[in-house]
């Protein structure tokens, strides 16, 4: 019997294993489709945030704010797809005629494609729409999230700390939920010694869509010395 079982096992390993060759043809399939559809698309600045953020919270009508002060600023803006925060933000460019683009997830919950896309991808693989955002993004804004949210917002630090991409503004908005955080990164894990001093300089904190805009805004004014320049300022990805 236990010889059996152990046959069924290496049986069972050996089928996942046959999988693997066509799943890197997806995978590839997948990174192909995606960066033939937005390598024109000029300069995005990609919105992190909840997809459980309701219609009638602050932090959503915030993020339609965002959406329109963003197109008003000559940027395009890029999401998740989803609904919450990415909805909203979403929803600001594309009623001010702006270039609005979700790249969509297959999740088993939460995950509805929001209906104000005027470009929409639609991805199996997380890490392949994870390259996607920050590699068309000349900026990152990061609204109140869960865990999926603070992935996007330290894998985007962590980019930028290992000189993986070209520095990018990384803006969170919303002081109330963001500064227990930040003050934990400074206290904690600088005087640790697990980070650099200067690491905290990689991100800056707004209140509200106006502030955040203005940040990133003047950010690229002063290190590009004019408006923004999707040339310039598109970073690399490490893959």
């Amino acid at each position: 019997m236990k010889k059996k079982n152990q046959e069924k096992l290496v049986h069972e390993l050996t089928d996942f294993r046959a999988e693997d060759t066509w799943r890197v043809f997806r995978i590839m399939a997948e990174f192909v489709d995606s960066f033939e559809s937005m390598h024109k698309t000029g300069p995005l600045v990609t919105v992190f945030g909840s997809a459980r953020t309701a219609p009638d919270h602050p932090y959503y009508l915030d993020a339609v704010d965002i959406g329109k002060r963003l197109v008003e600023k000559g940027y395009g803006v890029l999401t998740g797809g989803g609904p919450g925060i990415m909805e909203a933000a979403n929803k600001g460019a594309y009623e001010n005629d702006g270039i609005s683009i979700g790249l969509n997830i297959d999740l088993p919950e939460e995950q509805n494609p929001n209906p104000y896309q005027n470009k929409s991808l639609s991805f199996r693989y997380f890490f392949v729409r994870k390259v996607c955002f920050i590699k068309y993004s000349v900026a990152a804004v990061v609204y109140p999230g869960g865990f999926g949210t603070l992935d996007e917002f330290f894998e985007s630090i962590t980019l930028i700390q290992t000189n993986k991409i070209n520095k990018i503004p990384v803006v969170l908005v919303g002081e109330k939920f963001w500064t227990p955080l930040l003050e934990w990164i400074k206290n904690g894990l600088t005087e640790a010694k697990m980070i650099s001093p200067g690491d905290v300089n990689m991100y800056m904190l707004a209140d509200n869509a106006e502030e955040a805009v203005d940040l990133l805004h003047a950010y690229h004014k002063k290190v590009l010395k004019d408006e923004v320049n999707p040339t310039k300022s598109n970073p690399k990805s490490a893959m």
